[in-house]
């Protein structure tokens, strides 16, 4: 069985990326298992909406979710996990190595503008990007980094993006990964109504749109000590 981890910063497209997956007719789909767990465990002061729901619906267990769940049975050749990367948090990362990995980056002041909007005042380690550069080095140097797919790249020409990644993936491109049908869907976590509306009513990538947007004070420096963090995980991204 091939099990892919998609390991996504927050208030990306990494939902999107999932639901393009789970159009595969050979892929089972998994949304955040160990979102219970980094809730469990977090010391960060940013409230999650819906913390109650997530903490009853979730293993709180981060080692039993990958004992039981990413190296659970499924009933199909291929599974896709939706990670974010900050969950990982009092875990031992070597089941990474009997995975497939995939970085899913996007560009931090779009992440930070995002993520504001429904948590207010988000720290560096609630935006995930830092954490991503560690991961990322982590799976370098491990040899089990399989693609870093970078948001904008995406959706200026998802076919070509897609297709490169199944590619290092071993997979065949399917045409039916480039659409889906609108609304919720079973896969989504307990969580989708307070984070996926605007993915609820797309049916596949939106073209890309240039944001710039305005950042507080200090939202703007918490940007700018992603950005360098950001630039390095660019560099190694499929481009479109």
């Amino acid at each position: 069985m091939k099990r892919i981890n998609v390991w996504s910063s927050p208030r990306n497209i990494s939902t999107a990326f999932m639901y393009s997956f789970a159009q595969r007719s050979d892929t089972t789909v998994v949304d955040e298992p160990l979102y219970a767990h980094y809730l469990s465990k977090t010391d960060s002061e940013a409230g999650h909406p819906g913390t109650a729901e997530v903490l009853h619906a979730q293993q709180n267990d981060g080692e039993a979710v990958v004992r039981e769940v990413i190296f659970g049975e499924f009933p199909t050749p291929v599974v896709l996990f939706k990670q974010m990367t900050h969950h990982l948090i009092h875990l031992d990362w070597s089941f990474m190595q009997r995975t497939a990995n995939v970085m899913l980056i996007r560009n931090p002041r779009e992440i930070i503008a995002s993520y504001a909007k429904v948590i207010a005042n988000p720290a560096m380690q609630d935006i995930g990007i830092e954490k991503q550069h560690e991961v990322f080095d982590f799976l370098t140097k491990k040899h089990c980094l399989t693609a870093v797919i970078d948001a904008r790249e995406l959706l200026l020409n998802p076919k070509r993006v897609m297709t490169q990644l199944c590619e290092r993936l071993n997979l065949d491109f399917d045409e039916k990964m480039l659409t889906w049908r609108p609304g919720a869907r079973p896969e989504d976590g307990i969580w989708a109504k307070y984070w996926y509306g605007n993915v609820h009513r797309s049916s596949g990538f939106e073209p890309f749109v240039e944001k710039k947007p305005t950042l507080s004070a200090e939202l703007e420096t918490l940007a700018e000590r992603c950005q360098p963090f950001y630039e390095k995980l660019y560099q190694a991204a499929i481009k479109s």
